[in-house]
């Protein structure tokens, strides 16, 4: 959806759209949706264990790098047309696995999908389910395709008909595994040239993409892995689960740092789990993760080796203020993202999202309720435990813009400074209906101000 208004958005793409009386399969179910920091390509996993990529229409936005300063500002100009995304390949990136130690099976959804930096065309993608992740790589290639030609002008009669006697001379079998001659020999009885044959095969190319599974990062959690986050240095990346962070290098499968580790000597005394983790877009020292008590912790790894001592906790003092038996529950975080410039974060739990500024541990900068009209509702919501759903929530690429998902179909986008409180909400679907369904991903590009947001088995482009 783009908008061409102030506060008037229109639908720009709609993926997945299924046909009257189809139903819904399981498997087709969004699970993870990411773009890749240019905004040109974009990465959807499902819960069959599938990766899709789509890609830009009209090529690339990004400019070349080799580009000039002058020829950059000359071409900085305002499209009229919004950009569309089309088909570009599809891969299995999971597939159903069972734990033999601990008789538990694990099933192929992919949980979360990060784009790595490359130094060339090639794209690299990190995919986790609830135990392994994978690195794959992506490549366009050319594919030799088959396209009748006529017999080449510079091989005289003589030297075929040479090579068509010396040819069939040999024995009558095929001296070769992939039956070469045996073919050959056919091609002959029918009047044509050893030579003619061979232009017919290496006549025209093609383009194909091809996936191929790199590494694969396993048997390093004991719990689900809720996050995996892309570390500035582009050689490191952490994986994290309920109770631990861990610290993987990119070129090595088989061995990872185990940074944080929350889990007590005796399970009894567990108080709270990590919920997301996040690396800061800058220092490839630092990283942020929240838990489930509403604290946001700042680590840096240049302290020690296992980061049980933060340098800086974000805690909105102000929510503590009125404590009820709810309290803790919606108090618990359930993503959280830096701004490109490194210095805000946002974090979403159950009823907010807040702005942070690093600089300020004692509140947050702005808070936006999203759905404040269900807290008279919350005991309901405990006794179907919805209460226990979880929203993710992005930072636009200029660190000024922010969206959310809530219940009933509705996007909520907000402005740092600009707008009102309540900011923008938007229904998720082209059809207005009363279901209680939740949108619980939204992206925005990194480069402009694209938001994109999944429901139910399909995912919607919007523009701003």
């Amino acid at each position: 959806m783009y908008r061409e208004e102030e506060d008037c958005w229109k639908l720009s793409q709609v993926f997945g759209e299924r046909c009257p009386g189809e139903e819904l399969q399981d498997v087709d179910i969004v699970t993870a949706i990411e773009f890749d920091k240019s905004g040109d390509y974009l990465a959807v996993g499902d819960r069959g264990g599938r990766i899709i990529i789509f890609e830009t229409k009209n090529g690339k936005d990004t400019p070349n790098p080799q580009f000039f300063r002058n020829e950059l500002e000359q071409m900085d100009y305002t499209s009229t047309k919004h950009p569309e995304y089309q088909y570009k390949t599809e891969f299995q990136s999971h597939e159903p696995e069972f734990d033999y130690l601990k008789s538990l099976e694990i099933e192929e959804k992919v949980n979360r999908i990060r784009w790595c930096s490359t130094p060339n065309e090639s794209m690299f993608i990190l995919s986790t389910n609830d135990k392994t992740i994978k690195l794959w790589k992506v490549k366009d290639r050319k594919v030799k395709k088959v396209k009748e030609m006529n017999p080449s002008p510079y091989v005289s009669s003589e030297n075929t008909l040479l090579a068509e006697r010396s040819f069939m001379s040999g024995q009558e079998t095929p001296s070769f595994s992939n039956g070469n001659q045996l073919e050959w020999t056919e091609k002959v009885a029918k009047n044509m040239s050893p030579s003619q044959e061979v232009q017919t095969k290496i006549a025209n190319n093609g383009d194909a993409v091809h996936a191929r599974c790199r590494k694969v990062y396993g048997h390093a959690h004991d719990f689900n892995i809720n996050s995996i986050s892309n570390n500035s240095d582009g050689e490191t990346f952490i994986s994290a689960d309920d109770l631990r962070i861990n610290l993987w290098n990119l070129e090595i499968s088989d061995q990872c740092f185990n940074i944080v580790d929350m889990k007590p000597s005796n399970m009894d005394d567990l108080t709270e789990v990590i919920t997301s983790a996040e690396f800061h877009p800058v220092h490839c020292n630092l990283l942020a993760y929240s838990s489930s008590r509403g604290f946001v912790r700042l680590i840096d790894m240049r302290q020690s080796a296992l980061c049980d001592h933060s340098i800086r906790i974000l805690q909105d003092a102000e929510s503590n203020v009125s404590k009820t038996f709810f309290t803790e529950i919606i108090a618990s975080i359930s993503d959280i993202k830096f701004a490109s410039n490194g210095w805000h974060l946002l974090s979403r739990d159950y009823m907010n999202l807040k702005l942070w500024d690093m600089r300020m541990n004692s509140t947050p900068v702005t808070t936006f309720k999203i759905h404040e009209h269900l807290r008279p509702k919350l005991c309901d919501l405990y006794n179907n435990d919805s209460i226990f759903d979880k929203f993710g929530c992005c930072v636009s690429g200029n660190g000024l813009d922010f969206a959310t998902g809530s219940y009933s179909n509705l996007l909520r986008i907000f402005s740092h400074g600009v707008g009102n409180a309540e900011g923008i909400t938007i229904e998720a679907s082209k059809i207005r209906n009363s279901c209680c369904s939740e949108v619980s991903k939204v992206f925005f590009k990194q480069s402009d101000s694209w938001v994109l947001q999944t429901r139910a088995g399909k995912f919607k482009v919007r523009l701003q």
